[in-house]
């Protein structure tokens, strides 16, 4: 089972609406569930998928350098796609990770779902809580 952040799975599904009739794919990272702040019920190992990275961050010096600074260096524990052709699953198209997440049209709850990299469906559980707050180091 997987479990995701609500805030996560709406903002996923509005970048997919509003890159629909393209596809898009997204770059997702996990919070340890004992990292909350309010107690999810969840052990506090448990991977969460809580936040994203932009497609297209860093771009320009991507094109330039060949350096991706959009994805951090430890890379990322999921992949979000959207298949506006309505296909519910992964494909040979996807960019493959461990857990990949899908949403196809009308771009809402019971339009999303979740997959191994072999294309094994997975129960998805969508928690109702915050990551807890970040604060830029410098």
């Amino acid at each position: 089972m997987y479990y995701l952040t609500q805030g996560l799975q709406r903002t996923l599904l509005r970048l997919a609406r509003e890159a629909e009739p393209d596809s898009t794919t997204i770059s997702l990272s996990v919070t340890r569930a004992g990292e909350f702040e309010t107690d999810t019920g969840l052990d506090p190992e448990t991977p969460v998928f809580t936040h994203f990275y932009m497609p297209g961050a860093g771009g320009s010096v991507s094109a330039v350098f060949g350096v991706d600074l959009g994805t951090p260096v430890g890379q990322t524990e999921g992949r979000f796609v959207s298949h506006p052709d309505g296909s519910m699953g992964v494909s040979k198209l996807d960019d493959l990770h461990e857990v990949v997440f899908v949403a196809v049209p009308p771009w809402d709850e019971d339009s999303f779902g979740a997959f191994d990299r072999r294309g094994a469906r997975k129960e998805v559980t969508v928690i109702d809580a915050e990551p807890p707050a970040e604060e830029p180091g410098l």
